[in-house]
């Protein structure tokens, strides 16, 4: 059998996962990237992330709106919390590709204006 949490305790832990972004004194920040080379980043909103419900904080402050730095097929991402430190990693894919992040253009070249338009995270059930 697999571990399951309830509710309350799946909002706590993505409550933590928020402070954890928060810890800090800079920008945190989401950076897509391909393979290791950032591609863009959106600075984030402090806090970074609503209250949880039911074990899910959503974004504040979006969209977001960022210029690609690189050129790039994006594959992956980072959520860098305010001190610098990458407190969170995840794969990025085209929408319905299955990734932690879907974006509608994984192809991204520099100088291209980018949108941030939602991001959720989710404590396991």
């Amino acid at each position: 059998m697999a571990v399951t949490h309830d509710t309350a305790l799946r909002s706590a832990l993505a409550d933590a996962v928020d402070a954890r972004i928060n810890t800090g004194s800079g920008s945190a920040k989401v950076r897509l990237r391909a393979s290791t080379t950032t591609v863009v980043e959106f600075a984030l909103a402090n806090p970074a992330f609503g209250d949880a419900a039911s074990g899910v904080v959503t974004l504040a402050g979006v969209p977001i709106e960022a210029t690609a730095t690189a050129t790039g097929v994006v594959d992956n991402a980072q959520i860098i919390d305010r001190a610098g430190v990458a407190a969170l990693a995840c794969s990025v894919t085209a929408i319905g590709g299955g990734g932690d992040i879907e974006v509608s253009n994984v192809n991204i070249a520099v100088g291209q204006a980018c949108t941030l338009e939602s991001l959720t995270y989710a404590a396991s059930v």
